[in-house]
């Protein structure tokens, strides 16, 4: 699939996973629509890749469709993927066996709103855009990148939320790509494992903190890199063959219980 004189929307785009992406699609001449809720970092990675940036709660469909518009004003939309994500850390029940301190049940709601709904609702909407493109000579007329976890499959201990919402993000992949093959929009989802972002810089000494997770790795025994993410991710994108796909991105890691 070419992607030259496209436009992308990448949701996460302000950092980590989805900044690299973003920087990779604007290399290959597409412009990119940087959607989150951080607006100053968000604003500046636009800025940066000569994108555009649009304030988008991805569980909100007019923010959504306010995206997919800004990206049709600069290109036919082809390219979306998908890197918007909380996550949180609590056992299912608490230390002295009252009801009041099992898991939290709105905070597990919240964490598969925003992961696994803001996800469908982001694919929906974009799918629908796309269903107008003039397909190329393959029928196609645009591809979809979710982003789901090893936790999906390798949850541990604190992660049933985390690990639930990245879960059905692998479920939805092959009925949406089967949905989404009448109008010729692939879908593929990457599960990514121990990847170098913000997202560990809540730790009192993050270098330790990474190294410690780095020994789960099989090899190479480091973290993985945002770019390494964004290059997959491109070749999800235009790689035609590939469609209905989870891939691990996870240096052959297994995640241990806890």
């Amino acid at each position: 699939m070419e992607l030259v004189r496209t436009s992308a929307l990448v949701t996460g785009g302000a950092s980590g996973l989805g900044e690299a992406t973003a920087r990779s699609l604007a290399e290959r001449g597409v412009h990119v629509v940087v959607l989150d809720l951080n607006d100053e970092r968000g604003r500046a990675v636009a800025r940066d890749i000569g994108g555009s940036f649009a304030h988008c709660d991805v569980t909100s469909p007019a923010d959504v469709e306010s995206a997919i518009s800004l990206a049709l004003d600069h290109a036919p939309l082809w390219s979306v993927v998908n890197c918007a994500g909380i996550v949180w850390a609590q056992r299912t029940l608490g230390k002295d066996g009252e009801y009041g301190s099992a898991h939290d049940l709105d905070t597990f709601r919240k964490i598969v709103e925003v992961n696994l709904v803001g996800t469908f609702n982001v694919c929906r909407l974009a799918a629908t855009a796309m269903s107008h493109n003039d397909p190329d000579p393959d029928g196609s007329r645009g591809a979809l990148v979710l982003t789901a976890s090893v936790a999906a499959q390798d949850g541990q201990i604190g992660q049933v939320a985390y690990s639930s919402s990245k879960g059905g993000i692998m479920g939805l992949t092959l009925p949406l790509a089967r949905d989404l093959a009448v109008v010729g929009v692939r879908v593929n989802t990457i599960l990514p494992g121990l990847i170098d972002t913000p997202i560990y810089d809540f730790a009192p000494d993050p270098a330790a903190f990474k190294a410690q997770l780095a020994s789960n790795v099989l090899f190479p025994r480091r973290l993985g890199m945002s770019t390494e993410y964004a290059h997959l991710a491109i070749e999800l994108l235009t790689n035609s063959y590939l469609n209905a796909e989870y891939v691990r991105l996870d240096g052959g890691a297994r995640l241990p219980p806890k």
